[in-house]
């Protein structure tokens, strides 16, 4: 069986279990790409002249290999509003969501998935996260992990630990230490990991 989701800015294929992969007609355009998941559960990207696949192996593209590691954050129903504080406060801006309920086959969606997201893409200090929404009960706050973001000056950094750590978990208050001017670790309200710091230029740097 196949989904498909389309909505603006978004469009991809999601290829359940057991079932084969579609591959693009030999004739598409360059610019006709589709993202697929395998039966394995791997992304695939496919286009005139390019495959490549996320699973530690890659395929060649005019004689070079080809590798691109991205960070996917899982949230426990609250994906959304996340992103969209993230786009508000932290200057993100949301390239791609999707619901499961936006499937055409979302019948087949319990009534608690379907307003919950699917997939999403942000792009926050020029970095891409892409980020979903699974089951409230499989869901776990991050540990040992950590978003690390940079600021260029003592007031901005204070201002963003100010406002991740409301509502959160506090794990180092912000404070100066040799390697920083300021630097604190948090977890915020949403159950994203962050570390804060505003670096202090080191010997040799």
């Amino acid at each position: 069986m196949v989904g498909k989701l389309s909505t603006k800015g978004l469009w991809f294929q999601l290829i359940l279990k057991d079932t084969a992969v579609e591959k693009p007609h030999r004739k598409a355009s360059a610019s006709r790409r589709r993202d697929l998941i395998t039966k394995r559960g791997v992304w695939v990207t496919e286009g005139k002249g390019r495959r490549q696949t996320v699973e530690g192996k890659t395929k060649k593209e005019n004689g070079k290999r080809l590798m691109k590691l991205n960070t996917y954050l899982n949230y426990g129903g609250n994906c959304a509003q996340a992103l969209r504080f993230y786009e508000q406060h932290l200057g993100g801006k949301i390239s791609q969501i999707g619901t499961y309920g936006q499937m055409p086959n979302a019948q087949a969606v319990p009534p608690e998935m379907k307003n919950a997201i699917m997939h999403a893409r942000i792009n926050i200090a020029g970095t891409d996260l892409m980020a979903s929404d699974v089951p409230p009960e499989r869901f776990q706050p991050m540990r040992s992990v950590y978003l690390a973001l940079s600021l260029d000056s003592t007031e901005e950094a204070e201002r963003i630990y100010g406002l991740l750590s409301d509502g959160g978990e506090i794990f180092m208050p912000m404070q100066e230490t040799f390697f920083a001017f300021r630097f604190g670790m948090l977890r915020d309200k949403f159950g994203t990991s962050w570390m804060i710091i505003h670096e202090r230029p080191m010997p040799g740097s």
